[in-house]
C-alpha cells in the first residue's frame, strides 16, 4: 500500500469535569490526532501524550515536534506492505513512543479498512464484549467518592479504581470498602510512594484490593521488587513498563505480578501484542489501560482487550465518563458492565468531522508541511 498523505491536527476536547491523579489535573485535553490516507482510504490514530510531563517525559508539544519534523514527512510515498513497517523509516528517533503509536495505530486502521476486516480481528482477537471498569480522580473528601463509586456501581462497571496519594490513601480506600463490601477494588498511584512509605503500604493488604498500581517511580524496578517481597497484594506496573525488555526484566525481578499495557505508552498494537504474548506465557495477568482517550483511542483499546490474555477488566469507561460529547458515532457506551469492538472495517467508529474541525486548533499536512490554523 502506498501512503499518498498524511495530516496530523491538534483538538481540545473539554472534560465534563477535572480528572486529578497524584501527578496533575486536567479538565481540557489536548488531543493530537493522526490521519493516513492510501488507495483512497484513510485511518485514523490518537496520541495520547499529556499537556505537561507529570505522567511522561512526552508532553503534547513533544509529540507534534517530533511527529511533525521527523516521523510524518517521511511516511509519505512510502510503499507500507503492513503496519509491522510504518517505523522502518525513522530508526534514529529514539523513544517518544507516544508519538510513534499515533502513526502506527493510524497505519493499523488504515491497513484493516484496506483488507476488509475489523481491527480486532486483524489483531487476533474474539470480537466478544470485555469487561470494563473505571477510573476515578482524586475527590474532595471520602463522601464525594463513594458518591461517584456508588454511581459507577450502578451504571454496571464491574471493577473499581481509585487514585490515591499520600494523604489520602489507606483511610480513603477502607471507607469504599467498608461501604460496598467486596466490590473488586484497585489503588493507583502514579508512582506517589517510596519505600519509605513500606508501613502504610502493607496496611493495604488488609483491604483485599486487586492490585495496587504502579505504587513507586517509573525507574525502580529493584525497589518494586523489594516492596512486592512485602506484599500479598499483587503490584501491578504501569508506567515502569515501555517495551518487551522492561516487562522481561520486571518478570526477572519479581517486581509486579500484573502488568497494564496501554498501547499509547509503549509504541502502538505490535509491541502492546508482544507484551501480551510474553505476559501470557509467563501466566501474569494483563489489563488495557487508559489515557483519558476520545472515542478514536477507545477503539484500539477495545479491540487490544479482546486478546486472551486480557484476563482483568480494564479502564474502558463509556464516553460520557469524560466527554459531554465524544468525536466519535456511535459513542462508546458499556452494556451491563461490558464494552464490545464495532462490527466494520477497521476501528468501526464514524467520526465526526463537524466536531473535529470545531474543535481543531492547528492542523498540518504533507506533502506541503504547512501549518494551518482555523
Amino acid at each position: 500500500m502506498k501512503i499518498d498523505s498524511v495530516e496530523l491536527r491538534e483538538i481540545r476536547l473539554p472534560l465534563r469535569e477535572p480528572f486529578v491523579t497524584s501527578s496533575g489535573r486536567w479538565h481540557i485535553r489536548s488531543i493530537l490526532l493522526v490521519r493516513v490516507r492510501g488507495e483512497g482510504l484513510e485511518g485514523w490514530g490518537e496520541c495520547v501524550a499529556a499537556e505537561d510531563p507529570g505522567y511522561s517525559y512526552e508532553t503534547s508539544e513533544t509529540a507534534w515536534h517530533v511527529l511533525t519534523e521527523h516521523l510524518l514527512p517521511g511516511l509519505v510515498g512510502r510503499e507500507v506492505m503492513g503496519p509491522g513497517e510504518v517505523l522502518d523509516h525513522a530508526p534514529h528517533v529514539r523513544g517518544h513512543r507516544m508519538a510513534k503509536a499515533a502513526m502506527e495505530m493510524a497505519v493499523w486502521d488504515l491497513h484493516a479498512r484496506a483488507v476488509g476486516v475489523p481491527l480486532w480481528e486483524m489483531l487476533g482477537g474474539s470480537g466478544a464484549p470485555v469487561p470494563v471498569g473505571v477510573s476515578i480522580g482524586l475527590q474532595a473528601g471520602n463522601d464525594a467518592l463513594l458518591r461517584k463509586v456508588e454511581g459507577y456501581l450502578e451504571e454496571g462497571y464491574r471493577r473499581i479504581k481509585v487514585k490515591v496519594k499520600p494523604g489520602r490513601d489507606v483511610a480513603m480506600l477502607r471507607a469504599v470498602r467498608d461501604r460496598f463490601g467486596d466490590v473488586p477494588l484497585m489503588a493507583d498511584a502514579n508512582s506517589a510512594y517510596t519505600l519509605g512509605d513500606l508501613p502504610m503500604l502493607k496496611e493495604m493488604d488488609d483491604l483485599e484490593l486487586l492490585m495496587i498500581e504502579q505504587p513507586l517511580g517509573h525507574e525502580d524496578l529493584l525497589d518494586h521488587a523489594a516492596l512486592q517481597a512485602e506484599l500479598r497484594t499483587p503490584v501491578c506496573l504501569d508506567e515502569s513498563i515501555r517495551s518487551v525488555g522492561d516487562v522481561r526484566l520486571a518478570l526477572h525481578l519479581d517486581a509486579g505480578r500484573i502488568i497494564n499495557i496501554k498501547p499509547g505508552r509503549v509504541g502502538g498494537l505490535a509491541e502492546s501484542r508482544a507484551i501480551h504474548d510474553v505476559c501470557r506465557e509467563a501466566g501474569v495477568p494483563v489489563w488495557c489501560g487508559g489515557m483519558l482517550e476520545s472515542g478514536i483511542g477507545r477503539a484500539f483499546n477495545v479491540a487490544l482487550a479482546g486478546l486472551p490474555g486480557f484476563t482483568l477488566p480494564g479502564d474502558l469507561s463509556g464516553s460520557r465518563r469524560y466527554w459531554e460529547e465524544d468525536i466519535v458515532s456511535p459513542e462508546w457506551e458499556p452494556v451491563d458492565g461490558y464494552m464490545g469492538p464495532v462490527d466494520g472495517p477497521g476501528i468501526g467508529v464514524e467520526l465526526r468531522m463537524d466536531r473535529i474541525e470545531a474543535l481543531t486548533r492547528r492542523r498540518v499536512e504533507f506533502p506541503g508541511g504547512t501549518l494551518i490554523r482555523p
